[in-house]
């Protein structure tokens, strides 16, 4: 199994995980043309994708889906109030909408999916465990803390994507407005940095390898910053052999799994 980042951020977040005939979307938050390109450089197709998981509404994970609607039929999974935000924001995608449930796995050709919850500014927010055979990956973002349904789900997977959007100095002596800035910091906000790093060494602990960190901010953030701040909290608590990764705000980063 493989992961293909081709695009994390806010403004807008697509990954492709491949199995041995199975490949499927998390999220489609850029334009239709740029997945269609970041796909031919796999060799694949909108036609080759089995279907596309995802994890909330916000327009940058879902940006793709109405012109997706139109051109193509591929299936959408998303879990319940994101479908119905879904169903009346996009009713092209009609029948292609399938509900899912919180912390139950179902399959996608050779692919078997678990989404579980995490804390967002939305009525419904998700990450979700991808497994084949004995490769299992995790992919949370979007999530203002670590929470023990994150940790449950995550643990144990050999590869993981998690969120580094930001440090939080950058953030307060930068030039969001207030409110922005509150919420970013909230509970149902984005992570930190510090935050990722902790949750980094938690996994390394239970397991994790690869680590992958996404939906860093432009604007209150720079991948060497995150890459410090993990990687330097990793080899001081002895996990110096995980590797570690910067996910793009767009062109393609290929992890296997």
């Amino acid at each position: 199994m493989r992961l293909v980042v081709f695009a994390s951020g806010s403004s807008g977040n697509c990954a492709l995980v491949r199995g041995e005939h199975t490949a499927l979307l998390i999220d489609a938050g850029i334009s239709m043309r740029r997945i269609r390109e970041a796909l031919r450089g796999e060799g694949l197709t909108p036609e080759d994708i089995s279907g596309v998981l995802i994890t909330h509404e916000h327009s940058d994970h879902i940006t793709a889906l109405r012109t997706m609607s139109r051109s193509c039929g591929i299936p959408v999974y998303a879990p319940g109030s994101v479908i119905r935000y879904l169903d009346g924001q996009i009713p092209e995608l009609g029948e292609r909408l399938n509900r899912i449930r919180e912390n139950e796995e179902f399959r996608v050709g050779g692919l078997t999916v678990r989404a579980f919850p995490t804390p967002h500014d939305t009525d419904q927010s998700v990450g979700y465990r991808v497994s084949e055979g004995e490769s299992l990956l995790g992919f949370c973002t979007d999530t203002g803390c670590v929470t023990d349904a994150m940790l449950d789900n995550l643990s144990g997977c050999r590869t993981a994507l998690i969120e580094a959007n930001h440090d939080p100095e950058r953030l307060r002596s930068g030039p969001y407005p207030f409110y922005l800035k509150k919420r970013i910091l909230s509970e149902r906000g984005h992570l930190s940095n510090d935050d990722s790093a902790g949750l980094a060494c938690t996994l390394a602990s239970r397991g994790t390898r690869t680590l992958v960190l996404g939906h860093l901010s432009r604007e209150n953030n720079t991948p060497e910053l995150a890459r410090l701040a993990v990687r330097t909290a990793l080899d001081r608590n002895g996990y110096a052999d995980v590797e570690l990764y910067i996910a793009p705000v767009s062109g393609a980063l290929s992890v296997e799994i």
